[in-house]
């Protein structure tokens, strides 16, 4: 089990729940919205509209660790509401407030309110690598195929 560390941010609702799974099995801890209190009535997307949603939470990811941030597929699928850097990327050394990126992929206006569960995070082991400038690359059956080389699609 690895410990991530969470405080609250200045403005932050300390009523609202922390990230939680909501299942034993659940690879996601789901994320709330929580508005600063000139804003707790929420914000409305019109489609194709994006806004950067507030967590009111602080993140310590210990090192060797990232958390990654992706969309929550109820709201995919029923409204079309995503992420649009699926998946983000909260490095283990940033520890500025928690915001997520939302946009409204759908046809109707969606209303985010206070509290409401907006993303979901996964803490993922992370390697690091060494880069190393090489005259020529090994060969591969592959190639240099692109999009669709490898068959249908």
């Amino acid at each position: 089990m690895v410990t991530v560390q969470v405080s609250w941010t200045d403005e932050a609702d300390r009523d609202l729940p922390l990230p939680a799974y909501e299942t034993a099995g659940a690879a996601g801890a789901d994320l709330r919205a929580n508005f600063p209190p000139d804003a707790r009535a929420g914000l409305t997307l019109d489609p194709g509209a994006r806004a950067l949603v507030p967590t009111g939470l602080r993140l310590a990811i210990p090192a060797g660790f990232e958390v990654q941030v992706r969309p929550r597929s109820g709201l995919a699928l029923k409204h079309g509401i995503t992420l649009p850097n699926t998946p983000g990327t909260i490095d283990s050394d940033y520890r500025g407030p928690l915001g997520v990126i939302v946009m409204n992929a759908g046809d109707a206006p969606f209303h985010i309110a206070h509290g409401d569960r907006i993303a979901q995070m996964i803490v993922a082991p992370v390697v690091q690598a060494d880069f190393a400038l090489v005259d020529a690359l090994d060969d591969t059956e592959r190639g240099a195929g692109g999009f669709g080389s490898t068959g249908r699609g």
